[in-house]
């Protein structure tokens, strides 16, 4: 049978093996939770090579779909935790890597989950590698790096525009809260990108793949706090800061007597303030926020 002869060969996914896969389980690939699939096995050890990933090493996969990347992880030697919501999927990734990859099949858990609702994980993740839905990527790189203070590193692939947003310095045109916000945890680069072609089915956009590293934290300021502040300077990102933030001190007035006392200009914009900027402006908030 043509997918018997399919399933008893091994590696990592081939395209005929995924349109295999998605057939058996019926899957029609949702545009809601952004999923695309990685069918390109040299694309997927090129992102297990970036990541730097070493055997033995935990890491923690959100959304693995039909296995592309985790078979990839596991070949490299790591002890794979993978956080799928889709239940025919979850059921069927273990089944996949015994059948493709049998010696590592005791080296991957799978939890089926929401990956911004999981609180804990044993054994904790040192590392995240994902190919992550395009409409939750931000929220999933927050949440897990707020949860899991044992993630040091990491590599995710998002759509190219949220790559360059997520990395972007200061000043620049599309640095805004992601870019801020992951600069609290991580320093991060973009390093690579990923045509449309490797995925089934074809998005219509490229793909980026963003590496970061933990680093200790701007502040010994609060952090929901400090994120507070800057969703309020980039939520009327065209004004002045002394604007922007004026509902948060009560006046125009106020923001800039604590802007000037945090040593920021009143008149600069909240797209040129470093995380570490924003986090100076938290002492001086009224005892109310």
């Amino acid at each position: 049978m043509a997918r018997g002869a399919t399933m008893a060969e091994h590696g990592l996914l081939d395209p005929k093996t995924i349109r295999t896969l998605a057939a058996e389980l019926d899957l029609r690939p949702s545009k809601q939770r952004g999923q695309n699939f990685v069918i390109d096995p040299n694309t997927v050890r090129r992102i297990v090579a970036l990541s730097g990933v070493k055997p033995g090493e935990v890491v923690l996969e959100v959304g693995p779909g039909l296995g592309s990347l985790t078979l990839g992880l596991l070949e490299a030697g790591a002890l794979v935790t993978a956080v799928e919501i889709e239940s025919s999927l979850a059921t069927r990734l273990a089944r996949t890597v015994s059948e493709r990859l049998p010696d590592a099949a005791d080296r991957l858990t799978v939890v089926e989950a929401d990956a911004l609702r999981i609180t804990e994980l044993d054994p904790p993740p040192t590392r995240v590698v994902a190919n992550l839905p395009y409409n939750i990527s931000v929220p999933v790189i927050l949440h897990l790096l707020a949860t899991f203070p044992s993630i040091t590193s990491g590599l995710v692939m998002v759509q190219l525009e949220v790559a360059d947003r997520l990395v972007a310095p200061p000043g620049s045109k599309v640095y805004g809260t992601p870019s801020a916000k992951l600069a609290w945890y991580a320093s991060a680069s973009r390093v690579g990108t990923v045509p449309p072609s490797v995925f089934w089915p074809v998005p219509n956009v490229e793909s980026g793949l963003v590496a970061f590293s933990r680093r200790d934290a701007p502040s010994t300021v609060d952090r929901q706090t400090t994120f507070d502040v800057v969703d309020a300077a980039f939520g009327q990102r065209r004004k002045m800061l002394r604007a922007a933030l004026s509902g948060v001190f009560g006046s125009s007035t106020a923001a800039s007597d604590a802007l000037e006392a945090a040593g920021i200009d009143p008149t600069r914009r909240g797209e040129t303030l470093t995380i570490q900027q924003f986090a100076a402006i938290v002492p001086h908030l009224p005892p109310t926020v």
